[in-house]
């Protein structure tokens, strides 16, 4: 067989060589770019948050305790298998303890067992509001969650506008200094006016750099929050200027009544803070037990013994009567007692604390879209300003620092406008952590 020829490997090791490039070059290529709603970044966080999973990880446990409670209320059937072996006296096979029936015992039986008392039923209904909490608490952990998600997506928007207006300001800062260059030129302003558009043009690059470096930010934390694997190749679909109106203050208020979790998780401890109290005052009651046997008890491990079944059934009825157990029931009343008070005190204020939250929220909110507006307009106004500035400044009618001035305004209006825009969208979806989510009209 011969040998293969060097030439082979290095054009083997060429084209392996030309598929690595290739592929790396293919991976380079970024792919289409991820549309991302406001929906989409909220049902993606939810998968995400740690925090609200921990939530619906309590109410998960809740849910079980719950089926563990109810299924303590039902029939257990167990099979018991056990072999006694005890000491005879001699006589009879006669045993010396008085507790074992022979000296060689087998018991294998089936074993119905139920048993009735007043603290089993109130146990289940104290797990099923413990439970109802745990949803509320869940609830409240979803909807704080939209808060952070609205918050960071909006703020991402608004520094996308920034740097929009901050691009524009840096342009318009280049074309201002390229016209005092050429009014310099002939003779029709001074030096000092270049020297003001060179140091216009300076701060408009480092806003420009800063905006850029905002934006950056913005969108980190934004993709921190919606994505599992780190990922900033997304475009956001939602407009921070859409129309979303307040709803009137009584839908507002009829809503908080009916769906606030905060209200509902109290009530839910309140009734199950009563279920512990009456729990814990079934100690001073009877318990009733019920057994049901099936199967052997005989000396030997089998069927029959001697032509004679061993198989046979009992039925065991017992009423527990408590009478002393130095003040253990007591306690325990006493303490639960004091849980439903401090459970009733926690719902007053949550109530309390609702009717404030909602007033001061709703009023944000309506600050905010009130201030919305003028924000719009001072901004329309600002960038009309420059450019009527310009104009006259090109005929010799306005001084630089006219022009430098409303370059200024221009540009913190416009900021102004968009962190306005921001302020009303959280507003709005704070507002909802006590109504729930507003159907747009």
């Amino acid at each position: 067989m011969r040998p293969l020829s060097p030439a082979i490997f290095r054009f083997s090791g060429c084209l392996v060589l030309g598929l690595l490039l290739a592929a790396a070059l293919a991976a380079q290529q970024d792919p289409e770019p991820l549309r991302l709603t406001l929906e989409d970044a909220l049902q993606r966080a939810q998968k995400n948050s740690t925090a609200y999973h921990a939530a619906v990880t309590d109410a998960g446990i809740a849910r079980e305790d719950k089926k563990q409670a109810l299924a303590a209320l039902l029939p257990s059937v167990n099979y018991n298998n056990s072999a006694i072996y005890t000491d005879g006296n001699g006589v009879d096979s006669n045993v010396k303890f008085i507790a074992n029936n022979a000296i060689h015992e087998y018991i294998s039986q089936g074993n119905v067992h139920e048993g009735l008392d007043v603290a089993g039923f109130a146990e289940t209904r104290r797990a099923s509001a413990i439970a109802a909490a745990a949803r509320a608490r869940q609830e409240i952990a979803a909807r704080g969650l939209v808060v952070t998600v609205v918050q960071s997506y909006f703020i991402t928007a608004a520094a996308e506008k920034k740097l929009e207006a901050a691009q524009r300001a840096a342009d318009e800062g280049e074309r201002f200094l390229k016209l005092t260059q050429d009014l310099e030129s002939g003779g029709e302003v001074a030096h000092s006016d270049v020297i003001k558009g060179e140091l216009q043009v300076n701060d408009r690059r480092r806003q420009l750099a800063d905006a850029k470096l905002n934006l950056l930010n913005a969108r980190l934390d934004l993709a921190v929050l919606v994505f599992p694997n780190f990922n900033d190749n997304f475009e956001l679909a939602e407009d921070l200027h859409a129309d979303f109106p307040l709803p009137a203050f009584p839908e507002v208020e009829a809503r908080a009544s009916h769906e606030n979790p905060d209200i509902r998780a109290a009530m839910e401890t309140v009734n199950a803070a009563n279920e512990g109290v009456v729990a814990a005052r079934s100690g001073y009651l009877p318990s009733l037990s019920l057994d049901y046997f099936y199967g052997i008890d005989a000396t030997h491990f089998a069927v029959q013994t001697a032509g004679v079944s061993n198989l046979g059934s009992s039925a065991v009825a017992t009423l527990n009567i408590p009478v002393w157990n130095w003040g253990a029931t007591q306690s325990k009343v006493k303490q639960a007692e004091l849980q439903r008070n401090q459970a009733r005190r926690e719902l007053s204020f949550a109530q309390r604390k609702l009717l404030a939250q909602l007033r001061s929220l709703y009023a944000e909110a309506q600050t905010a879209a009130q201030e919305l507006a003028t924000l719009q307009q001072s901004a329309a106004l600002g960038a009309e300003s420059l450019r009527l500035i310009n104009l006259r400044y090109k005929n010799g009618e306005s001084t630089v620092l006219e022009v430098v001035d409303a370059e200024n305004t221009a540009t913190t209006a416009d900021a102004a406008f968009q962190d306005g825009a921001v302020r009303y969208r959280v507003a709005l979806a704070n507002l909802q952590t006590l109504t729930g989510v507003f159907s747009r009209p």
